[in-house]
């Protein structure tokens, strides 16, 4: 699997919110919408919590 990077995982979420938006969505949709959206945050969280990490660890060095 390859890693998508931070901007994406941001605009991937941006457009799911979009979505959420929509007066046309069902419920069902809205839910696949809203998990899909809040694994793309977390994922974008994971991102930023690895580059502290590398930062910290340059710091030290």
């Amino acid at each position: 699997m390859a890693k998508t990077d931070f901007e994406t995982k941001l605009e991937n979420a941006k457009k799911t919110l979009e979505t959420l938006m929509s007066p046309e969505i069902t419920l069902q949709n809205s839910v696949k919408a809203y998990e899909s959206g809040m694994k793309e945050l977390q994922d974008a969280q994971k991102i930023l919590e690895e580059a502290k990490i590398k930062i910290q660890e340059i710091k030290v060095s």
